[in-house]
C-alpha cells in the first residue's frame, strides 16, 4: 500500500510541476479592455444639432488615416521622421534631403498628395 501512495504522490507532484511550468512558459497575459463602442441606440437624439462628425472609429485610427507614411516627391518611399519642413503649420516628411529641397522649390505641386492637407 505504501508503494501505491508513493506512486500517487509522485503523479501529483509531476502534474503540479507541469502545471507550474506551463504557467511560467505561457506567462501572465494581461487582457486589454475592449474599446467602448458607440451604438445607434446611444446616439439617439444627437443627430443634426451641431456636433462634429461622430464615428465608431477610435481616435488613433482616425489619426493614423491622416498620417503621412510615404515621401511626396519619391512616391512609395517610406519617410524619415528626421527629415521634414513645416508648411502652412503642418510637418511634411521626406525620404532624403534632396526631396526636401525639391518640395521647397514647388510646394503646391506636392501638397495634393499629402494626407495632412486633405482635411
Amino acid at each position: 500500500m505504501n508503494v501505491k501512495i508513493m506512486k500517487n504522490g509522485m503523479m501529483l507532484l509531476v502534474t503540479g510541476l507541469l502545471l507550474v511550468g506551463l504557467i511560467m512558459v505561457n506567462g501572465c497575459k494581461k487582457e486589454e479592455p475592449a474599446p467602448a463602442e458607440t451604438t445607434t441606440s446611444q446616439m439617439q437624439g444627437h443627430e443634426g444639432h451641431g456636433h462634429a462628425s461622430m464615428t465608431d472609429e477610435p481616435i488613433e485610427a482616425v489619426a493614423a488615416a491622416i498620417e503621412q507614411t510615404t515621401c511626396p516627391i519619391m512616391e512609395g518611399n517610406p519617410i524619415n521622421k528626421a527629415l521634414f519642413v513645416e508648411y502652412k503649420g503642418k510637418k511634411v516628411y521626406f525620404c532624403c534631403p534632396g526631396c526636401e529641397e525639391k518640395f521647397k522649390a514647388e510646394p503646391e505641386k506636392y501638397v495634393a498628395k499629402l494626407p495632412q492637407f486633405k482635411q
